[in-house]
């Protein structure tokens, strides 16, 4: 008989029962579909490998650095392309994304890069919020509450939604603040204002980009988790479907969103994958992309200008350009959307489509509360770093127990 039984084949499943068959434990991961990976997944376009869900992971804690470390892959670590991302107001043309900022959330809000985005009004009504005391006893549930209440609603709508949605793919109301950047709180006490917090968490930040992926594709981290899982003795059973979890052999972790209780619906995500022929894109003319605020003529919610981004991607396409759209909502006709809107944000016509893919996910509620420990999205929110860090500690956790 196991000694744990994970149910779900994810990146927090496949952390989880690898940590704990290090241990020497006994380890059986059920995983329904027919493959490992859960939104970490890889998909060819044009001939192109390219990761069809995550792309990258955030470098803060290093945790996920640490994991690449042992699975053998750290010299393939590597950061983006200099070059900023860019915003799509709601109105007027696309703008550069303001240098000194978190999600969004600027250490100046009357700086001039912020002025673009938001306007003087809004740009004054934010410095007069955050110059006012803070409330005791006032403390922010959402990071849309904190910014709201800080910097007022312009602010919020204009240049901190879109990033937030463009990272966390929710409005700044629904993600919970330590989820959103878990010293932010505290610096904001620390410093009395939410410009002063920002600009603290970037002083104490190391140097470097925010963000890091693997050369080849974040993809990657899947085979080598679970050959390093099955090297430890750890078994790992596709197309095993478990629907009550609680009648497995031994301690049970629910890696799931399907078989976690969750709190309400899933959000979908349509990516759009392009191979386009352009020249003019060689020049990144939006830099590594575009998040696109409420209210802009296109559909599309963020666009990345995936070759501009990496490196090694620029050299795998071979003068080729991939662009990602995503959409909250799917198009009747995904291609074509996508094209239409990647033209109008890009400025540019694109005459040749070399490949295209779409592909949906659906981003989980958060869990509801369950007798058995859960790891995974529901409970760590997206975002590779987070997850890790989480399965990391629950493992942990359950063999100390």
């Amino acid at each position: 008989m196991p000694d744990f039984s994970v149910v779900g084949g994810g990146v927090a499943g496949l952390v989880v029962a690898r940590r704990l068959a290090a241990s020497g434990a006994d380890v059986v991961l059920h995983e329904a579909s027919g493959r490992l990976g859960g939104t970490v997944a890889r998909h060819d376009v044009a001939g192109i490998a390219l990761d069809a869900g995550a792309e990258s992971f955030a470098v803060r804690g290093g945790v996920v650095a640490a994991l690449l470390d042992e699975l053998g892959l750290a010299d393939d670590i590597v950061v983006p392309r200099p070059g900023s991302a860019w915003l799509q107001p709601a109105v007027g043309e696309a703008v550069p994304l303001p240098a000194t900022a978190l999600l969004g959330i600027p250490a100046d809000p009357q700086a001039a890069d912020v002025v673009r985005v938001i306007g003087r009004e809004a740009a004054d009504e934010a410095a007069r919020l955050d110059a006012l005391p803070l409330a005791p006893d006032a403390a922010a549930s959402s990071l849309g509450e904190l910014v709201r209440s800080r910097f007022g609603a312009g602010a919020l709508d204009l240049l901190v939604a879109p990033v937030v949605h463009g990272v966390h793919s929710q409005h700044p109301d629904d993600v919970p603040l330590a989820r959103a950047h878990p010293g932010l709180a505290a610096a904001l006490e620390r410093t009395g204002s939410l410009g002063g917090a920002v600009a603290a968490l970037r002083a104490d930040a190391p140097p470097g980009a925010a963000v890091a992926g693997i050369r080849g594709g974040l993809h990657r981290i899947v085979p080598a988790l679970a050959a390093d899982l099955e090297s430890r003795g750890g078994d790992i059973r596709l197309g095993s479907r478990i629907d009550d979890p609680e009648r497995l052999p031994g301690r049970v972790v629910v890696a799931a969103p399907g078989v976690a209780s969750v709190a309400g619906p899933g959000r979908r995500i349509d990516l759009v994958t392009l191979v386009v022929e352009q020249p003019e894109l060689d020049a990144a003319p939006r830099g590594s992309g575009l998040l696109v605020a409420d209210g802009a003529p296109m559909a599309a919610r963020a666009l990345t200008h995936a070759t501009a981004k990496w490196e090694w991607l620029r050299d795998a396409a071979g003068g080729a350009h991939v662009l990602r759209l995503s959409y909250d909502a799917p198009p009747s006709d995904p291609v074509v959307a996508a094209r239409t809107d990647a033209e109008a944000l890009l400025g540019a016509v694109l005459p040749t489509i070399l490949g295209s893919a779409v592909v949906t996910w659906t981003r989980p509620a958060g869990a509801a509360g369950s007798a058995l420990p859960v790891v995974g999205e529901t409970v760590a929110g997206s975002g590779l770093a987070g997850i890790v860090a989480h399965a990391e500690r629950t493992a942990q956790e359950l063999l100390a127990g």
